[in-house]
């Protein structure tokens, strides 16, 4: 192994969600890395769809509609746009990039999105969203989820709606691959993008799994992930930019650091 090719050979786990994972994967591969797809999080439909098909009905009566994640942009979007067109007088707003990628990709344009920092912190700081008197804002996310958006919206003078438009779980996947790698220490580095995902991957991969993960460079996109990972323990926790580019910016810097002469 090289400098110029520091993840040459490398095995990275991908935690991303069945289905979200091949933009991060493909990137890996085509840098020499063997991406190990573990993911931590499955998305699934809600169990009762009648709120989000009445907002179908109801859009109209609203000046923002604000998308939490892809995954509330493609499962509310769905089931909106195969019943109207989106209402030209609705502006849409979202945390990242890959959310409004997504909406593009639905044909909803003039986006409000932040461009630096990827959360709903970055997205509060926006202009748009300052002044909010009497403005209708729904908010499409999974069940539960963070009040920050809402809530910071509503003390500035919007009237809130939430709208869970998916639900998460965690996966019962069978951790021997990764125990396996890390028995032969073949696994050099974890990739995890929420706080709900490292907490799953703690308990997925049980004890013996901890106890390695607990050794293994992590690298999350997110100051907030990055906090929770080193108060479970984890010993070397890499802050990156944020989505699969600032992911694998950030493994590359890491490991020309650390590159190991083959």
């Amino acid at each position: 192994m090289t400098v110029a090719d520091p993840l040459d050979g490398r095995n990275i786990v991908v935690t991303r969600p069945a289905g979200q994972a091949a933009h991060l994967a493909e990137a890996l591969i085509g840098l020499g890395a063997r991406p190990i797809l573990f993911p931590v999080l499955a998305i699934f439909d809600v169990e009762d769809p009648a709120p989000l098909q009445e907002m179908a009905i109801r859009l109209d009566e609203f000046d923002w509609a604000c998308f939490v994640s892809p995954n509330a942009v493609e499962k509310s979007l769905a089931t909106i746009l195969a019943r109207r067109p989106w209402p030209a007088r609705v502006r849409a707003a979202t945390v990242g990039r890959s959310s409004e990628l997504a909406l593009a990709k639905f044909g909803v344009a003039d986006v409000v999105a932040p461009q630096g920092r990827f959360d709903s912190e970055a997205l509060l700081e926006l202009p748009e969203l300052q002044e909010m008197t009497a403005k209708r804002v729904v908010i499409f996310r999974g069940d539960g989820g963070r009040e920050l958006l809402g809530d910071t919206l509503k003390q500035r003078g919007a009237t809130i709606e939430y709208i869970a438009c998916y639900r998460r779980d965690k996966p019962a996947l069978d951790p021997a691959p990764l125990l396996k790698l890390w028995g032969e220490g073949r696994l050099d580095g974890v990739t995890v993008t929420s706080s709900e995902g490292l907490r799953n991957l703690v308990d997925m991969v049980g004890k013996l799994g901890q106890t390695w993960l607990k050794k293994t460079p992590l690298f999350v996109p997110h100051q907030r992930i990055a906090g929770l990972a080193r108060a479970l323990g984890c010993h070397e926790v890499i802050l990156t930019g944020p989505g699969d580019e600032g992911l694998v910016a950030g493994l590359l810097e890491y490991y020309r650091d650390h590159a190991r002469v083959a």
